[in-house]
């Protein structure tokens, strides 16, 4: 008799739901999320026939924790349950619209039962590309904080300070650029910016990594600097400056995570076997290489062909259908990390393949809009991918994008 269990994952105390085949409720509990309550956990899956050999399957609402991890460790299928889907399930069971943790527990279990088929469980990837994975978006997260970090900043010099971003807006860093920042925790008020001598600015450049032309860019600096511009009240402007200064703070926090999560990144990816094939691909560096084994992973067996990845990654369109009404739309629900990836994959693409470039080309005169025509390339490349990670074989521009053949010219006499 075969069992199926569920968790209505809590941060303190999931509930444990066990069915047999028919939906009778074996057993039930609620335990703690320590190592005490995973070893309940175990107990009651080898009470109704839990074996290396036949492990019972567990449904959950989430990918990610240590009562997660830990099963996953057990080599059992772990099937992560998407809410919206669970609380479609939940209206079958009860018309009263009642809920309840026991409750989410039970349909999860009766997720499995019915409709295991229907849902996707946890990859089986190795230890190094989920360390990659858990840094990738580390530093996807820190570039976000980044930018956020550096958009307060910006408006709120442009409430008093406009001068400033004036100054340094020819970089296209602006803001971001060890130099901006620099010059600003030095001089974070128009007044104290103004001050600033030739060789003081030369000092602070120098500080900020600068080698070449620094007396050009110094001149530049106190120039742009001196421009008259609206001024707040003294005291205001001083209370303003020291705002900035905490801004500043948040933004060097934020950019010296992205940069050394960046480096972990890199150094994880490239210690992984897939990433030679991966880096073989025009368009992707270390950086991009590691975002996109981190949504991939390792375990060959997730997708059973190039068509279920280029679904999770949007790249392939949703066809709708009904009577004579039919409709191509961009994919919505999908792994959004690797579609942005991808995105930034197909436009370097074009730069460093001509292959590329040309079946751009070709979708644009087609019709296309840029969006569409971009998704449309990084559609080819992903399966080309799958491809090369399935045959252990390195990009090959000829295979991927292979020559085009000119229509025959009859002659007339």
């Amino acid at each position: 008799m075969r069992a199926f269990c569920g968790i209505d994952w809590a941060s303190d105390h999931p509930d444990v739901a066990v069915v047999d085949e028919a939906g009778s409720l074996l057993a039930r509990a609620r335990i703690d999320d320590t190592a005490e309550g995973l070893g309940q956990l175990l107990r009651i899956l080898a009470e109704q026939g839990d074996t290396p050999q036949g492990p019972i399957p567990v449904a959950i609402e989430t990918s990610r924790g240590l009562l997660v991890a830990s099963l996953r460790a057990t080599s059992r299928p772990v099937y992560a349950i998407n809410p919206m889907a669970a609380a479609r399930y939940r209206d079958r069971h009860t018309v009263s619209r009642k809920k309840s943790d026991h409750l989410d527990a039970m349909v999860l279990a009766n997720i499995l039962r019915t409709d295991a088929a229907a849902h996707r469980q946890l990859p089986a990837d190795s230890e190094l590309a989920q360390a990659v994975a858990v840094l990738a978006r580390a530093q996807q997260d820190a570039v976000w904080d980044r930018t956020q970090a550096g958009n307060k900043l910006t408006s709120h010099l442009r409430a008093y300070f406009p001068g400033f971003l004036t100054a340094v807006g020819h970089r296209r860093e602006g803001i971001f650029h060890s130099i901006a920042r620099t010059l600003l925790a030095a001089a974070p008020t128009p007044e104290r910016a103004a001050k600033l001598t030739r060789t003081q600015l030369r000092a602070l450049l120098k500080k900020a990594g600068r080698k070449n032309t620094i007396d050009r860019e110094a001149e530049h600096l106190h120039r742009e600097l001196r421009i008259p511009q609206m001024r707040h009240l003294p005291l205001v402007e001083e209370a303003m400056g020291r705002q900035t200064l905490a801004l500043l703070r948040q933004l060097e926090a934020a950019c010296m995570s992205a940069d050394d999560l960046a480096e972990a990144s890199m150094q994880a990816f490239e210690a992984h076997p897939d990433a030679e094939i991966i880096a073989s691909f025009p368009g992707l560096g270390p950086l991009s290489g590691a975002r996109v084994l981190a949504e991939i992973g390792d375990d060959r067996s997730r997708f059973a062909d190039a068509r279920g990845l280029k679904a999770y990654a949007g790249a392939a369109p949703v066809t709708r259908a009904s009577g004579k009404s039919v409709s191509v739309l961009a994919r919505r629900v999908k792994n959004q990390r690797l579609a942005g990836v991808g995105y930034m994959w197909a436009f370097s693409a074009m730069a460093h393949s001509d292959g590329a470039r040309a079946h751009y080309d070709r979708r644009r005169s087609a019709g296309d809009r840029h969006t569409a025509a971009q998704r449309n390339l990084f559609n080819r490349m992903i399966g080309c991918l799958h491809h090369c990670l399935a045959h252990r074989v390195p990009f090959d521009e000829a295979e991927a994008f292979p020559a085009t053949p000119e229509p025959h010219l009859s002659l007339v006499a």
